[in-house]
């Protein structure tokens, strides 16, 4: 799977195994989850609307966001990255990545280019490893 603002793969494992090697590989690369948005329980709660399981993952590396943080104060407006995790409806389970050079192309600073293809690097190694 790949499009302008993403990119991603179908995995093998069951939904809650790749929520938890999804979470594992964004920590080795320095990542930590800082939201967990369950979208298909929220729909169930708020709209009782059935669907796959459905998660988005806000993902962030301290250490690079605060570069950018301090290049361009409000890019905080396009983090973190998120990673989609879902299931489809004949359970397969995709694992999408936010493509930082997609999202920090928004933003006229040519400080952030280095820093968006350093995440997108990073985010390339957790998907490899999935």
């Amino acid at each position: 799977m790949e499009n302008n603002f993403g990119f991603g793969k179908e995995v093998t494992t069951d939904f809650d195994t790749a929520i938890d090697n999804v979470i594992d590989a964004l920590a080795t690369e320095g990542f930590g989850v800082l939201s967990d948005i369950n979208v298909a329980a929220t729909l169930k709660k708020k709209l009782d609307k059935d669907m796959p399981p459905y998660r988005i993952l806000g993902a962030c590396n301290p250490n690079l966001a605060h570069q950018a943080i301090s290049a361009v104060p409000d890019i905080g407006l396009l983090l973190p990255c998120n990673v989609l995790v879902r299931q489809d409806d004949g359970g397969t389970v995709h694992v999408s990545f936010m493509d930082p050079g997609a999202v920090m192309g928004l933003v006229d600073d040519e400080n952030i280019l280095p820093l968006a293809t350093a995440v997108r690097e990073k985010l390339d190694r957790v998907m490899s490893v999935l």
